[in-house]
């Protein structure tokens, strides 16, 4: 119904999960003047949001909202070490998405940024939980010290082209991946993992460059 609000997070219509990061009431969805939006209704987390394609992304922060404009837009947030990816589907969208049929998945730009295999790697890597569920649920991003050690690297380089790789992506534009040690280091990696998913950027195709990058010395 136009005046009825659907409510998303620990309590709520949509009860995600019993976990202490996230808010009880997260987001929310109502329609304002013939359209249905998407509200952040926290105070601390922030939202990934795109369309099934990942050709629109949007970053929805505390106090944001973003139309429901699309058939499907897929949501990834992460509430502490928890990500969590659920969608909205649109019975009438707004717009409609059309295929040229030439459309390459997993490739390693997006407009100017180009990665290096190395690179991209450790992208798959952070997103290798997420990637392997396949669909809507929860995952866990791998710390630094995890993720290096699948790819059988030292720590400081896994850092080190954590940092160039977050670096590209900041340049362009992609919010969220500034930020230090601890938790902003956390919400980093969580950033990255939430916009290499929706976007694209990775997709399970390339869970073998895991095996590829193991050990390797570029």
């Amino acid at each position: 119904m136009p005046d009825q609000v659907f409510t998303i997070g620990r309590e709520g219509d949509l009860e995600i999960d019993d976990n202490p990061y996230l808010h009880r009431r997260f987001m929310e969805i109502r329609q304002i003047d013939g359209l249905w939006w998407l509200s952040n209704v926290g105070t601390m987390i922030s939202a990934t949001v795109a369309d099934s394609s990942g050709g629109m992304q949007a970053w929805v922060s505390p106090g944001s909202r973003i139309p429901l404009v699309f058939g499907q837009l897929n949501v990834v947030f992460t509430a502490g070490p928890t990500t969590y990816e659920f969608s909205a589907h649109l019975k009438s969208p707004s717009f409609l998405q059309q295929s040229n049929g030439n459309e390459a998945v997993g490739e390693t730009t997006i407009g100017p940024v180009i990665f290096t295999p190395a690179q991209k790697a450790l992208i798959v890597a952070l997103a290798e939980p997420i990637l392997r569920r396949g669909g809507t649920g929860f995952s866990t991003v791998p710390s630094s010290a995890n993720a290096a050690k699948r790819l059988g690297w030292p720590l400081t380089r896994f850092n080190r082209k954590l940092d160039n790789v977050c670096d590209k992506l900041d340049r362009v534009g992609v919010a969220g991946l500034r930020g230090g040690g601890g938790k902003l280091a956390t919400n980093r990696r969580a950033r990255l993992v939430e916009h290499a998913v929706t976007s694209h950027l990775v997709t399970p195709d390339d869970l073998p460059l895991l095996d590829q990058a193991l050990g390797d010395e570029d």
